[in-house]
């Protein structure tokens, strides 16, 4: 059995590691924070190489299905309104050139997602990165980092089908969803809500063949018969499934799984064994779950048309940074002076068996709270920001402020700070707040500041 924390060890023979690239700024990771980073660090006059581990751009967003954006709008006092603005603007532009965006639609009477097609949100990225002059790794593993000193990484180590190589950089971005860079350069982190527990990770996955006009309100009707069938001995992993269509409706995405370990808690995405059997225990819960789903009015005749790359991580590691976004920060929709955006989603918590949401009190709000610019700051590292859903938030804040939104909102800034920092030749802790916000108004972005 595999075994990452054994206690024997074997010496591997000391080599030269080649530099392969040196750039401005390096950003890991390409999912919607990664996408905005590097994009608005180039167009800020920086040369920029984004490092992903597939072939692909979208994260989570493509690599597990996800297959909607969540947190682009928010209910404000009553009127449901976008908020996230700037990058997002220009990669939604693409998917909808494409065909692949749908309109916006109602989620529990209190907001809207965009349903998109994935290929469209993977080919859109490339446009998006490329036109900007960003320079893409792909199939590269990130591993580690050197360090200059305690304070500055200065290469990031990654293995490539071509062999291991550093590349140097002068501002790092961590969008990996882990922490990883951070981590390994001696940034502080945390896992879980007091006691450990992570949200639990699902397998999405889309079905095709469906007859729409039969399957309205799919998520209400299945949930109800998997009510009724628990009452007769049936065991379902999660309640509240979400089953939606998408862009063409006969093909709908269908988020209905949890995956857990032996011992109940959930699967960690960081540890390669539990991820590993993660993804097999995931396929299988879609085997059981499209069984129980095609018995549904309107799905009798569907078929499962994508099982995505992997599983859909929700937490692992968390930056412990200047500032951590918390349960309150976003119920209580507050407001700092270094806003660089807004989250309008709710505290969406994958807890053991079911999905509990709590929301701002909307309508009596403006329904959003701002992202302060220090929960995208190590507390001692002085040229690496982390952005997304790894940046410094505690457990019940990360379950709101993770989704695509708060992404790319996190991520444009992060890419706006490092070229500041770049061009000030200072850290990105010294960098002027006023500067930074004014870069992101003029690129398009909402600061959240006139409600």
């Amino acid at each position: 059995m595999l075994s990452f924390n054994a206690a024997r060890t074997a010496k591997e023979a000391a080599r030269e590691t080649a530099i392969v690239g040196e750039f401005d700024v390096v950003v890991l990771g390409g999912g919607p924070a990664g996408i905005a980073a590097a994009a608005a660090a180039a167009r800020g006059g920086q040369s920029v190489l984004l490092v992903e581990r597939y072939g692909f751009l979208g994260g989570m967003g493509t690599a597990a299905g996800v297959t909607n954006f969540c947190g682009l709008y928010a209910n404000v006092f009553g009127a449901i309104r976008q908020v996230v603005h700037g990058v997002s603007d220009d990669l939604l532009a693409g998917i909808a050139r494409l065909g692949g965006l749908n309109d916006p639609h109602l989620i529990f009477n209190k907001t809207y997602g965009r349903a998109y097609d994935t290929a469209a949100f993977k080919l859109a990225a490339d446009e998006l990165l490329l036109s900007s002059g960003v320079e893409l790794l792909f199939h590269a593993l990130a591993v580690g980092v050197i360090m200059a000193d305690a304070e500055t990484v200065q290469g990031l180590i990654v293995e490539t089908k071509s062999g291991r190589g550093i590349v140097l950089a002068r501002m790092f971005i961590d969008c990996s969803g882990d922490a990883d860079l951070a981590a390994w350069a001696g940034a502080g982190f945390e896992r879980g809500d007091a006691s450990g527990n992570t949200l639990y990770p699902s397998l999405m996955f889309r079905l095709n063949g469906v007859d729409a006009s039969r399957a309205k309100d799919a998520s209400a009707q299945v949930a109800a018969r998997m009510a009724e069938a628990e009452k007769a001995g049936a065991r379902f992993p999660r309640k509240t499934p979400i089953i939606k269509p998408q862009r063409d409706n006969i093909e709908w995405r269908v988020n209905v799984t949890q995956l857990a370990n032996a011992d109940g808690s959930a699967v960690d995405g960081t540890d390669a064994a539990q991820f590993s059997a993660g993804e097999t225990e995931g396929r299988r819960q879609v085997s059981q779950a499209y069984q129980f789903i095609k018995t549904t009015p309107g799905f009798e005749t569907s078929y499962i048309v994508d099982i995505p790359p992997q599983i859909g991580v929700r937490e692992t590691r968390r930056l412990v940074g200047q500032y951590q976004l918390t349960e309150a920060d976003v119920l209580q929709c507050a407001s700092f002076d270094d806003t660089i955006g807004v989250n309008g989603w709710p505290l969406e918590l994958h807890e053991a068996g079911d999905v509990i949401f709590r929301w701002q009190p909307v309508p009596d709000s403006r329904g959003f709270n701002h992202l302060p610019y220090r929960m995208l700051l190590p507390r001692t590292l002085g040229n690496v920001l982390v952005a997304g859903r790894c940046a410094s938030m505690s457990h019940e804040g990360q379950s709101a402020a993770r989704v695509s939104g708060a992404c790319f909102v996190m991520g444009q800034a992060a890419g706006t700070a490092a070229a500041l920092a770049i061009d000030g030749q200072c850290t990105t802790h010294q960098i002027d707040i006023g500067t930074l916000q004014g870069k992101l108004v003029e690129h398009g972005a909402y600061l959240g500041r006139d409600v």
